[in-house]
């Protein structure tokens, strides 16, 4: 799955298109559609105010108009100099927090290139993040991202994180390293997860709104009490738990909700469907 540390795209094809043209049509549709914002992103150079953003991972006929809200917001602000993904291990390969620290995840779209100082700053910071590139081989939370950054900002800089732990300690020492690091820097948090799984829509959607309850308040305690108690099969509240805490030590004082829908919106079968959510962390 790589070579010199390349990360090769696994879920081309499957979750988004392979061809080029077609993932750039794809995304673009994202952004068109009537459960998406609607319209294009307008690139802008405006002053940065969105530390942290939250989007799903699902294939993009599904979650990709809920993501497309997030990435519409970012890109009109300034692009960031990284963006630090935190994504959810749903393979189970590699450790508890494992970070890809060198070379360049490949997508239909070119290369992304992974900021090694910034990767080597946090593993330094961090004695709960290891550098091990197994648990990225084959999972898809970060990858789907990718496209999208590069449909918006040309060629950012990565540092993925994949989250097999996600207990709040786990996620507050992750968050903590994190912010160590990036303080005064100009570095994007993103969060990658999807909400409740293969529930019916009303009780996807009772799970997931008091999810987002708490995920707005920036409660990464509040939230992880929730998904606990409600057994909620939210994949990445860990991932969201770490971005909230790392960006309000980096200067975050709001949450805004963007979008919500689920698989069911999509498809009309409301028997089982998988929620997806869309939202902000500014300063």
């Amino acid at each position: 799955m790589s070579s010199v540390g390349v990360r090769r795209a696994v879920v081309a094809g499957a979750f988004y298109p392979a061809d080029p043209e077609r993932l750039r049509g794809s995304i673009e549709g994202c952004f068109k559609h009537k459960l998406g914002p609607g319209r294009l992103p307008k690139p802008s150079t405006s002053e940065r105010e969105i530390l942290a953003v939250v989007c799903p991972h699902a294939g993009y006929m599904y979650s990709g108009p809920v993501a497309a809200h997030s990435y519409l917001h970012l890109a009109s602000e300034a692009k960031p100099d990284v963006v630090v993904i935190f994504g959810p291990n749903h393979t189970g390969f590699g450790g508890p927090v494992s970070m890809w620290g060198r070379g360049a995840w490949e997508t239909p779209l070119g290369r992304v290139e992974v900021d090694e100082t910034l990767a080597n700053s946090i593993f330094e910071s961090s004695d709960q993040i290891d550098m091990d590139e197994s648990a990225h081989y084959r999972e898809h939370s970060i990858e789907v991202q990718l496209p999208f950054l590069q449909y918006i900002y040309g060629d950012p800089r990565i540092v993925p994180i994949c989250m097999g732990f996600q207990d709040l300690e786990t996620s507050r020492e992750v968050g903590r390293a994190v912010a160590e690091v990036a303080s005064g820097q100009n570095i994007l948090l993103l969060a990658s997860t999807d909400m409740t799984h293969m529930e019916s829509q009303s009780s996807a959607n009772a799970k997931d709104r008091g999810a987002i309850e708490r995920i707005v308040s920036m409660d990464e305690a509040a939230l992880q009490k929730w998904v606990r108690s409600r057994r909620m099969s939210m994949c990445g509240y860990g991932p969201v738990s770490a971005a909230l805490v790392a960006s309000k030590k980096m200067g975050a004082n709001k949450a805004e909700f963007l979008a919500y829908q689920t698989s069911g919106d999509i498809t009309g079968d409301h028997s089982a469907v998988v929620g997806y959510m869309a939202a902000k962390i500014t300063r």
